[in-house]
């Protein structure tokens, strides 16, 4: 099956591995033993168990695996560090799926100690639609003078042919009082779909989410506009046989998201797969 290339861009960038893992966290043993002391590192150094069956694997930026250690300099305050800290319910997980959360910690540079932190339970489920890749954005979401925003994505995609799927979702996190809070819970940032023969005939589409900061605000915080673009492929075999795309027109829409002194709400058409 020959997909377009905006499906083939989606699913590549949700396939790929992140360039910010293990290696830009430094001292993993300090840190994690200062984040989580009871935990016990396994012999072979590769991961940390906390009781009574939770793991969390340090990985490495050569792992086939999403599931390791995820660490970001935060550009908006040059002295802390964003860590994602995978916790694996390795009593439930399977090669089938996996069960389990990611916990959020913004650390010193210098001496690795926690700032804040906060759980996001069951983040890291996933079964058929799998989680591929996850990474921090450092983007600059000033949500307001004195607080910018960092985000984490999370990249799914399924192994289907008929039916391929993909999809890379955003959540925003500021420290709001000191308090390391979720201000944007889950928006489809990109994703692609279908339905197709596995030769050529099919029918599929994909989008593209970009955010940027409004001038007007609600609770302090400004708006958030949200423009999709759409775009749609319905490929099928010429007279010759030979595969020919046919694709749509792009389709723009924009949304906006307004804080509503908690968090910004997302629209239904964009909420994430996750929510």
């Amino acid at each position: 099956m020959r997909l377009p290339s905006a499906f083939l861009l989606a699913l590549g960038l949700a396939a790929s591995l992140s360039a910010a893992r293990a290696d830009e966290c430094g001292d993993t043993d300090t840190l994690l033993r200062q984040a989580y002391p009871a935990a016990i590192r396994s012999p072979d150094g590769a991961s940390f168990t906390l009781e009574p069956h939770t793991r969390i694997s340090v990985g490495a930026i050569e792992d086939s695996s999403p599931f390791g250690l995820t660490c970001k300099p935060w550009p908006a305050h040059d002295d802390l560090l964003l860590v994602a800290v995978p916790l694996i319910d390795s009593a439930r997980s399977t090669d089938d799926g996996h069960f389990g959360d990611i916990e959020i910690l913004v650390v010193g540079r210098k001496d690795l100690g926690v700032r804040q932190r906060l759980l996001q339970p069951g983040l890291l489920n996933d079964d058929a639609i799998a989680i591929r890749k996850i990474e921090f954005d450092t983007a600059r979401y000033r949500l307001s003078p004195d607080v910018t925003a960092f985000g984490l994505r999370i990249s799914m995609a399924n192994q289907s042919q008929p039916n391929p799927f993909s999809e890379t979702d955003l959540r925003l996190y500021a420290l709001v009082a000191s308090t390391l809070r979720v201000v944007l819970d889950g928006i489809v940032v990109s994703g692609a779909g279908g339905e197709g023969d596995t030769n050529c005939a099919g029918s599929f589409h994909s989008s593209a989410v970009s955010l940027s900061m409004g001038s007007a605000s609600l609770h302090g915080f400004s708006d958030i506009a949200a423009v999709e673009q759409t775009d749609t492929d319905n490929p099928a075999p010429d007279a010759t046989g030979e595969c020919q795309s046919h694709p749509g027109k792009t389709v723009s829409k924009t949304y906006r998201l307004r804080y509503d002194g908690g968090q910004y709400p997302v629209p239904e058409p964009l909420k994430a797969l996750a929510n």
